[in-house]
């Protein structure tokens, strides 16, 4: 059975798995945590407390504009260490997300978001109330290329045609062993009048015999 091993790009460097700075998701107690930063919620600080989090999210600001998150960590469980993703984000970053797939699959894989481990809602404020496209997450693949300097992506919220990655950018199953790759980023619409912390699911589905 093909298993799959997911990665985060906490170099600088744009460069692919095996040349860049990756380490490994440990997807049962590592979290990706989004913030504005702070002199504690920063790269090599220790995980942050939910004070320390909560005092380091974006303000919402009169008036009221769009805002991109530019902060995004790896929480590193094994070393209790939050390490910046530095690429991740709105910039034009090719390598960012790993997925390494160590054999074939009979689905194309794909990347979605949920509110919980069920996979069954998407309620949450930051997944659009049940509406896929107010999400405030947004992706895009990058298997193939970069995704160019003002990048739109598709907004990420459960299942629904067009609000998920195909992460092998629509070329089908993987014929055997492959990496492929993805950038993300956090908008928080100028309509948002309250604040509040979410804790959203990434998924990555696919079909192997």
């Amino acid at each position: 059975m093909t298993e799959l091993d997911i990665y985060v790009n906490t170099g600088e460097v744009d460069s692919p798995l095996g040349v860049g700075e990756f380490i490994e998701i440990d997807t049962d107690n590592d979290e990706i945590i989004i913030s504005g930063g702070s002199d504690t919620v920063k790269d090599g600080e220790a995980i942050s407390s939910e004070t320390q989090l909560n005092d380091a999210g974006l303000l919402l600001i009169q008036p009221r504009i769009e805002q991109t998150y530019d902060k995004y960590f790896l929480a590193d469980s094994d070393a209790n260490l939050l390490k910046q993703i530095h690429n991740m984000g709105a910039g034009n970053y090719r390598y960012v997300m790993a997925f390494d797939f160590d054999g074939s699959s009979v689905s194309e894989p794909v990347l979605e978001l949920w509110d919980d481990s069920d996979l069954d809602s998407i309620d949450s404020i930051p997944l659009g109330s049940g509406v896929a496209s107010s999400s405030w997450f947004r992706g895009i693949t990058t298997t193939d290329a970069l995704p160019g300097a003002s990048w739109t992506g598709s907004r990420l919220a459960g299942s629904a045609d067009g609000n998920f990655l195909w992460l092998n950018n629509e070329n089908g199953a993987l014929s055997g062993a492959d990496t492929l790759y993805a950038q993300l980023k956090c908008v928080i619409p100028s309509t948002q009048l309250e604040s509040g912390a979410s804790v959203p699911v990434v998924a990555v589905k696919y079909a192997t015999i």
